[in-house]
């Protein structure tokens, strides 16, 4: 659909309205916003609504709504989260980057908002993690950090021995100087590993599942 910035300021004036106040903007509102005059701003409308972009109610006020079949660039972009890769929860696997996307409006459709920042999703491989309730083939949503506090699930890259190896764990700072990266299944052991060989990628924050 081919639209102005004007009338895409309109589109997203309308819907942040509608999703705190339950109701649109008035044509002046609009227009105070755009810095433009009333009628410049009916004009737009009454295009938007030609193009199939708005959808207005009949006789009655405030009725303005964006159509559910249009999505707006910043919706699209906060519900497209880069899938980088698979992750281990059972014995480390190498470090991969893939270029591909976890898109969550596909996957929970109609969804609104998201999450922004340094965000990234991998695939959980492997059943080391299953009594914190992540699963073999399940994504991880994942904050990209170099440090993280004692019993926060990390994505982390084990450099011994000159191999890059990523696994998923729970990281404990033990007295002795070590790092104990802790499975959540008592069928693996906890992997030792010293700092100098440990590189700590993000943080788990969200988990995303499909039936």
């Amino acid at each position: 659909m081919n639209l102005t910035p004007k009338q895409m300021k309109i589109l997203t004036r309308i819907r942040d309205t509608r999703a705190t106040r339950g109701y649109s903007p008035t044509m002046q509102e609009l227009a105070d916003e755009l810095g433009v005059s009333k009628v410049t701003v009916f004009e737009h409308v009454e295009a938007l609504i030609k193009k199939g972009a708005l959808i207005r109610e009949a006789n009655k006020a405030r009725s303005l709504q964006v159509s559910p079949d249009l999505t707006l660039p910043d919706e699209k972009t906060h519900t497209r989260l880069p899938l980088v890769g698979s992750i281990a929860a059972g014995s480390p696997i190498e470090a991969v980057e893939d270029r591909e996307h976890l898109d969550l409006e596909n996957l929970f459709a109609p969804s609104r908002g998201g999450v922004t920042g340094n965000i990234f999703v991998l695939r959980v491989r492997g059943d080391s993690m299953i009594d914190d309730h992540i699963c073999d083939g399940d994504h991880v949503i994942c904050e990209q950090r170099n440090a993280a506090r004692n019993g926060q699930t990390v994505v982390a890259l084990i450099n011994s021995g000159g191999n890059g190896e990523a696994t998923l764990k729970r990281l404990y700072r033990e007295r002795d100087g070590r790092i104990r990266l802790q499975p959540a299944n008592e069928k693996y052991e906890p992997i030792w590993v010293d700092p100098d060989d440990l590189q700590i990628q993000g943080v788990v924050i969200g988990l995303v599942r499909t039936y």
